[in-house]
């Protein structure tokens, strides 16, 4: 695989996420969604295991969904498997993604992206005067490449 096959694959990955946003999955629901089938999962839970997560976690002005998908998404990627398993890897590619993440966008929390909190009457209008949906579709987006990018880098997935 060359570098720019690896990078098709991310952005392809990233319209995947970004089109599953359009048809009505919420942010973390479209990334744990590509990113789990991309590692052979597919199943109709993986998208309602996310759900939660959506909005800054319900709509409490946490964390960004697009961020908690991907983090679900390389949990399955390089989780433990049992209690005697080591988390290094893990804990390396989510803090990773993260920094990443928030190099580029400034912040992993959704309050502070959208700048606005879900979780307000107020916050829910301007959302949607701001159109601020198509932040989320970016975060989306971007979320699943960089996702889709660490777990292309180390196709053996996780350690036991």
């Amino acid at each position: 695989m060359t570098i720019k096959d690896e990078v098709s694959g991310q952005e392809a990955a990233g319209l995947e996420a970004a089109q599953l946003f359009d048809r009505g999955l919420f942010c973390a629901e479209s990334v744990l969604t590509v990113l789990a089938r991309r590692q052979g999962v597919h199943s109709d839970l993986v998208p309602a295991i996310a759900t939660g997560l959506c909005s800054g976690v319900s709509r409490r002005a946490g964390m960004c969904g697009a961020v908690s998908g991907a983090v679900m998404a390389l949990g399955l990627a390089y989780g433990r498997k049992d209690e005697g398993g080591k988390v290094d890897r893990s804990y390396s590619s989510v803090g990773a993604f993260i920094d990443a993440f928030e190099r580029e966008f400034g912040s992993s929390n959704c309050a502070e992206l959208l700048g606005c909190h879900l979780g307000t009457v107020e916050g829910q209008q301007i959302f949607r005067e701001q159109k601020l949906a198509t932040r989320c579709r970016t975060f989306t987006q971007r979320a699943t490449e960089l996702g889709a990018a660490l777990i292309e880098r180390h196709p053996d997935c996780s350690e036991s």
